[in-house]
């Protein structure tokens, strides 16, 4: 029904009303112009609301930050508050595992675990007890892939100059890679102080999908180190390696309070290398989801385009 369907229905009522009508008749009639002006409104709302969602190029998710990206064009495909300064937790391992690899230490050296190595931030457990002695290689392994913090915290000891130093390498490459809203303090990701954007780990996630151990090690299933001559078993953070639905190239999980569940992916979909960054899921299983639903909305969107 449109304005011209209105107008007609206006003249009839005019013509009606010219005759000597009963007074009931014309109740009548006018009730049945205000009927049609009804329904005409409704009808007009309707159709707005029912176009609403397919002029969207929305999928709900539940983290607070969220930026999916072409990995080789840069072009942007779901934006949610990328420019948001926030924690990243263990998302900072990414930047130490390229530091120490760009710094060219011997990767087989022995490292024995010290009381320096327990998380003074947050109290967290570990598996791998003081006095435990790992290569540098088994210990970014685990770094990268089970999110070990004493691991990483024995990467940043050791490295040549000790924490500090790392860590003034891991701000220079920031700089170097252009993330500007970047800032770390640890090579763990423990500290708040570690924080970043969306935007800017998107960067970091191309960067770091160029060093082919950090490639292997952050999508590797699980792995056994050997701790006291009694072998320790590991699995990565990240359950989305093990499903034969996703085909994922980086991958790193992050978590301390101040930062949520955080998750950024190098991944295939919808037959394009994405780049994927959730920040500060609220719930355990939310950054999973999100995963999941934009798997879903891409696929579901390449199919109807």
């Amino acid at each position: 029904m449109n304005l011209l369907a209105i107008f007609s229905w206006g003249r009839v009522y005019f013509t009606i009303m010219q005759r000597r009508l009963h007074p009931l008749e014309g109740i009548v009639a006018l009730f049945a112009l205000f009927l049609v002006l009804a329904l005409t409104v409704g009808f007009a709302q309707a159709g707005e609301l029912g176009a609403a969602p397919r002029a969207q190029k929305v999928v709900l998710l539940r983290s607070s930050a969220v930026l999916v990206q072409d990995a080789d064009t840069g072009e942007v495909v779901i934006n949610k508050n990328s420019e948001a300064v926030v924690p990243i937790a263990s998302i900072t391992k990414l930047m130490t595992a390229m530091v120490l690899l760009d710094s060219g230490v011997d990767l087989s050296m022995r490292v024995v675990l010290a009381r320096e190595d327990v998380d003074r931030y947050k109290g967290s457990r570990s598996r791998l007890r003081t006095g435990s002695v790992l290569t540098r290689d088994e210990l970014l392994l685990l770094a990268l892939m089970a999110s070990e913090n004493r691991a990483g915290a024995a990467l940043g000891r050791t490295y040549p100059g000790g924490t500090q130093a790392l860590v003034e390498a891991m701000n220079e490459k920031a700089a170097e890679l252009e993330m500007t809203d970047s800032h770390f303090v640890d090579a763990t990701g423990l500290s708040k102080g570690n924080v970043s954007s969306a935007r800017d780990l998107a960067k970091l996630v191309r960067a770091a999908h160029g060093y082919p151990l950090i490639r292997e090690y952050s999508t590797r299933d699980r792995a056994t180190v050997t701790a006291f001559g009694r072998p320790l078993s590991f699995r990565n953070t990240n359950g989305l390696v093990r499903s034969s639905h996703w085909e994922i190239g980086l991958s790193k999980t992050g978590y301390i309070s101040e930062a949520g569940r955080c998750l950024v992916m190098r991944v295939r979909l919808a037959s394009k290398d994405l780049i994927v960054v959730l920040l500060d899921s609220w719930g355990k299983h939310s950054r999973v989801g999100d995963a999941n639903r934009i798997k879903k909305w891409l696929e579901s969107h390449a199919a109807s385009s």
